[in-house]
């Protein structure tokens, strides 16, 4: 079968297309034909070479974390109705024409959502669904979004807005301003500009979906007694002085830090993300596609942050 496979670490160009061994699921498991794959940020950072503490990767590998597609068979202890349905899961090797997944990973696809939906929410739509219940937006709060233009980002803005938030969306460029405008942004605000932070209202909730430097300029916008939401990694892990925090009564909270949520988590939050798109409610705005030979032009377009919405292999 065909796949792509990260053959050393490095840029974009050790993403290298290869015929590779299809799977076989063992017990528990189901192998999937992928329709389309999920593309996220962090791939680029796994391809590099970083985070090996947390996640242990060696080249060569076939990179990507989950998708969509249909059940092509089950190994032992597997029901053989799953063969056939069109599913959603989180599973290792993603960029692939077929990939092996834990039954317990299974999440049925709604007859009006397709694999391309399907696949933007595996990641980003449980990340946005868990952040948005965890912080608890109220309705009338200030609310900010870092990365709104992002697989992530864009869906807390709709979260946020239909929660009856007034929404600061805080991206890069017009044309990711234009989005989260279109996406309910109150009002928007360029964060590549010097000093934006000090232009923005005191917000009594951020999202941080850049981390870095640029995660310390989003946590200045919090007011006294609000919430801070860190989940971006693009510029490395964003840091608080914790006393800083204690002074200005700022609950700040890292998800990240609480290490990858379990299957049934992770079950029912994709779940409920499917329900809401098949209902309209949470629709990814899906920005660029790619066939799996050009994964290495997904991952250069998410490095120069050209990418707007969310990114997908199609396959």
């Amino acid at each position: 079968m065909r796949a792509v496979q990260v053959r050393e670490f490095g840029g974009p160009e050790v993403l290298v297309a290869a015929e590779v061994p299809a799977p076989v699921a063992g017990r528990g498991q189901v192998v999937i034909g992928m329709r389309a794959a999920d593309v996220i940020f962090l791939d680029t950072l796994l391809r590099g070479g970083w985070g090996q503490e947390f996640f242990p990767v060696q080249p060569p590998y076939v990179p990507g974390g989950g998708g969509a597609g249909h059940v092509l068979s089950v190994g032992e202890g597997v029901d053989p109705g799953w063969v056939g349905r069109h599913v959603v899961a989180r599973a290792s090797g993603g960029y692939a024409e077929q990939v092996v997944a834990d039954v317990d990973s299974l999440v049925e696809v709604p007859a009006g959502v397709g694999s391309d939906v399907a696949a933007a929410l595996v990641h980003d739509g449980v990340t946005a669904l868990s952040l948005f219940k965890q912080a608890k937006v109220g309705a009338g709060e200030r609310v900010l979004v870092a990365a709104a233009a992002g697989g992530a980002g864009s869906l807390l803005v709709r979260l946020a807005r239909g929660a009856g938030a007034r929404v600061v969306a805080a991206a890069r460029g017009e044309r990711k301003l234009a989005l989260a405008r279109e996406l309910g942004a109150e009002e928007v605000v360029d964060y590549s500009e010097a000093g934006w932070q000090r232009r923005v209202e005191a917000v009594d909730l951020a999202f941080d979906g850049a981390g870095g430097p640029l995660g310390a300029a989003v946590f200045d916008t919090v007011a006294e007694g609000g919430r801070f939401v860190t989940y971006g990694t693009s510029d490395g892990f964003t840091e608080v002085d914790p006393q800083v925090a204690e002074q200005r009564r700022i609950h700040v909270h890292n998800p990240l830090a609480d290490g990858p949520p379990d299957h049934a988590t992770v079950r029912e939050l994709l779940t409920e993300a499917l329900a809401l798109a098949e209902r309209g409610q949470l629709r990814p705005f899906i920005g660029a596609t790619y066939p799996l030979e050009r994964a290495k032009d997904a991952h250069v377009s998410l490095a120069r942050r050209d990418t707007v919405g969310k990114s997908l292999l199609i396959i």
